[in-house]
């Protein structure tokens, strides 16, 4: 019957075609190979029967899964095309670096001649492909040799004022005991070249040469590296050498000295009091009448005595002098160069006068913003007032930019990011208006004493009082000195 339950020995059977089944599939799981035991994973359909599946080594994209005699030349041709075409690489880097362009034109020249020479027996063009081969063979001899230097660059002052003459020297030595033929040297010096040609050196003797470095821009000048050329006299090879690193030269802008006496403008504890009236100080300044919220220990008893009512001293508040120096960096605040250089100077010359009085100063410039920017980028940038030399070392880089910020900006972040600010230095050109300086010190705290400076080679010295704002125009630097000496005493 179809219904019927199975029997024991249908169950016995059944079991017995599982466990049958089961140690087929472990023989199939298990390989023996010549003593050895390798792992194979059935059910895959043999997928991951070699190791190269999902492998993407160089070898498996030239020859994928095959091996064979025929895979492992087609492997060791490709790695051998590959180093040539390393050595090559390498070849070709060592060759362009000694042959110039006339060398390789007239490379060119050579098998050109030969070929077209011989087949349209143009003699005179095998001539010329001879002398060619003679010339380029010379060429070759010229660069055989070492070069047994010892190259020094000596710059004796790395900072200098812009116009004063700087100089450098370079030391060749021989240390062999034979002679050597003579060499040329050359010096990159900022955008220029100085070229030297030394004679032949017997064994331990040396020269040394001097040679100029430019100073008429502020700014840095970057000497070096000294570099030996060897090559021949047509121009077809050279071989250069560098000998040395890089020395940087900094051109400072022009300062002028400043009396102190020339900041009066600067009120603090080694100098005068300020006008500001306060309850406690050092500086009396007068008596009056005690009103609620005045100290005691401010009560002059003897005036108390003698008036019958309480009397208070009043003093005369003094502060640490903070000065800011802002430049304006905006090519629109200037309308030459001259004027911008000029102030430079004048910046220079207060930082440097307050860093050696040893008073806090702030000297910041504008800042540029991007080109692409969607609106202005409001901050300045600050340099160093650590000593003189640094500040000088900043000053010589800075340059004026169509996208710098003006003198109102400047001012405005100026007066929000330094604190304690008592004097305001604002350097500028010709092109700033009046309107723009007196906006420019109303950006500044009240009781700050704003002082615009404005450098015009062209004008007459003169002062100008508006509102709480004193404008100074100088021509030159040396006006500089009078100009403040005079804003110093109204």
């Amino acid at each position: 019957m179809s219904g019927a339950a199975p029997g024991p020995t249908d169950s016995r059977a059944r079991r017995g075609a599982d466990t049958a089944r089961g140690r087929d599939q472990a023989r199939g799981r298990t390989q023996t190979r010549g003593g050895g035991r390798t792992q194979t994973r059935s059910g895959f359909d043999g997928s991951f029967a070699t190791g190269t599946q999902g492998l993407t080594n160089a070898r498996t994209r030239i020859v994928g899964d095959r091996t064979g005699p025929v895979a492992d030349l087609l492997v060791l041709v490709v790695r051998l095309a590959r180093s040539a075409r390393a050595w090559l690489r390498r070849a070709y880097g060592v060759v362009s670096g000694v042959v110039t362009p006339v060398g390789w034109a007239m490379l060119a020249v050579v098998p050109v001649g030969f070929v077209v020479g011989y087949l349209l027996g143009w003699l005179e063009l095998v001539v010329v492909a001879w002398a060619a081969v003679v010339v380029l063979l010379v060429a070759g001899l010229s660069l055989v040799g070492r070069n047994a230097f010892r190259v020094s660059l000596a710059i004796p002052h790395e900072r200098v004022v812009v116009g004063e003459p700087a100089s450098g020297s370079v030391v060749v030595e021989n240390p062999t005991k034979r002679r050597i033929l003579g060499v040329s040297v050359e010096i990159p010096v900022g955008a220029g070249l100085a070229e030297i040609g030394l004679p032949g050196l017997r064994g331990g003797e040396s020269v040394t040469e001097t040679f100029s470095v430019p100073t008429q821009r502020r700014g840095v000048v970057r000497v070096g590296p000294v570099r030996t050329v060897r090559g021949d006299a047509v121009g077809l090879v050279r071989r250069e050498l560098d000998w040395t690193g890089v020395t940087e030269m900094f051109v400072h802008p022009r300062t002028i000295g400043i009396p102190s006496t020339s900041t009066g403008l600067i009120r603090d504890l080694e100098g005068n009091p300020t006008r500001d009236l306060s309850p406690s100080d050092i500086s009396f300044h007068a008596l009056r009448e005690y009103q609620p919220g005045d100290e005691r220990r401010n009560i002059h008893w003897k005036s108390t005595a003698k008036t019958g009512t309480y009397m208070v001293r009043q003093f005369e508040e003094s502060r640490r002098s903070h000065i800011v120096i802002a430049l304006s960096l905006a090519t629109a605040d200037f309308a030459t160069d001259d004027e911008f250089e000029l102030a430079v100077s004048v910046a220079g010359s207060i930082g440097a006068r307050a860093v050696r009085d040893a008073r806090e100063v702030s000297v910041v410039v504008s800042e540029r913003t991007p080109e692409f920017a969607k609106r202005k980028n409001l901050e300045v940038r600050s340099l160093s007032t650590l000593t003189r030399t640094r500040l000088l070392d900043d000053l010589a880089v800075v340059e004026h930019d169509e996208s710098a910020l003006g003198i109102v900006d400047v001012a405005r972040v100026a007066g929000d990011r330094v604190a304690g600010v008592s004097v305001a230095f604002l350097v500028v050109g010709s092109t700033a208006t009046l309107t723009q300086l007196r906006s420019a010190g109303l950006h500044f705290p009240l009781g700050v004493e704003a002082v615009a400076i404005v450098c015009d080679p062209e004008a007459v010295p003169g002062m100008t009082r508006i509102s709480d704002l004193t404008v100074l125009t100088i021509g030159y630097l040396e006006d500089l000195q009078k100009s403040l000496a005079r804003a110093a005493s109204t």
